[in-house]
């Protein structure tokens, strides 16, 4: 009797910091596990074996940002049986996104700006190709990859939390540093999944999970982020500008984020 097969998984990489990659080596002892439930086929950052697709699943790091990397994504979407994108960059366009803001000058950058090809904006990958699921973070939280990748090989529809980080804050029992201190927060609108790292170091949320509730499509979600743009500017004496840099960060390209800073930047 033949061997079953197993899956064969790919992982690519766009424009973004490796970050997110990273986060899969780091399953270290889960990716033993995980390295022999499936066939890793494609992974440059992890190794120099690299196995031409078709793939039963693919996880895509980083935002398009090239004309090659449009032509590059779709070739990945046609050997990928299933496709996940990971982290900010590829979820929201990240903090390259922040270039869909401004008109692009290379040449204020690079001495040569004949040699650049780039496109004005930096987007999520699920602006290009059709995605079966999103994986939030800055980067992203191996737990839950874990998770992920364990339901998708499973057969199942993975299913993360979308409750906000004060939610988070709450269970772990961690005072609030938005009433208790008066410092901006954005986690009553930021989903969880950082374990409320910031909050639980006296700091406040910054948004690297992405709205609250954002549900899939990309682009839905019910975080009052208008909400807490006012109680910025009315309790914490935050002017516009200060309210538009708060939400124009990570995940700034991203509704309701965007859609926040744009009316406060118009305001200012």
């Amino acid at each position: 009797m033949s061997e079953v097969p197993k899956p064969r998984l790919a992982v690519f990489k766009f424009a973004s910091c490796d970050g997110c990659q990273l986060s899969v080596l780091s399953l270290e002892e889960d990716l033993l596990v995980l390295g022999g439930k499936v066939d890793i086929a494609y992974f440059p950052e992890a190794s120099s074996r690299m196995l031409d697709g078709p793939y039963d699943l693919g996880l895509v790091e980083g935002s398009v940002s090239t004309p090659e990397d449009v032509h590059r994504l779709s070739a990945v979407r046609e050997q990928c049986g299933k496709l996940v994108s990971i982290g900010a960059c590829a979820t929201s366009g990240g903090i390259q996104a922040l270039r869909n803001f401004i008109d692009l000058d290379v040449s204020a950058v690079y001495p040569s700006p004949e040699y650049i090809d780039t496109l004005s904006t930096s987007t999520p990958i699920s602006e290009h190709v059709d995605v079966d699921f999103e994986l939030w973070g800055c980067p992203i939280d191996k737990q839950q990859l874990a998770l992920v990748l364990g339901d998708l090989l499973a057969g199942v529809k993975p299913r993360l939390p979308g409750s906000s980080v004060c939610i988070e804050c709450k269970r772990r029992q961690r005072t609030c540093v938005l009433v208790a201190r008066g410092e901006a927060c954005l986690g009553p609108v930021t989903r969880t999944g950082c374990g409320a790292i910031c909050p639980g170091m006296s700091r406040g949320c910054y948004g690297c999970f992405g709205p609250a509730d954002a549900s899939f499509p990309p682009g839905r979600s019910q975080a009052n982020s208008d909400a807490l743009a006012l109680h910025f500017h009315e309790a914490l004496k935050m002017d516009a500008a200060d309210v538009v840099r708060h939400f124009r960060g990570i995940h700034g390209y991203m509704d309701p984020f965007k859609q926040t800073a744009a009316k406060w930047e118009d305001d200012g």
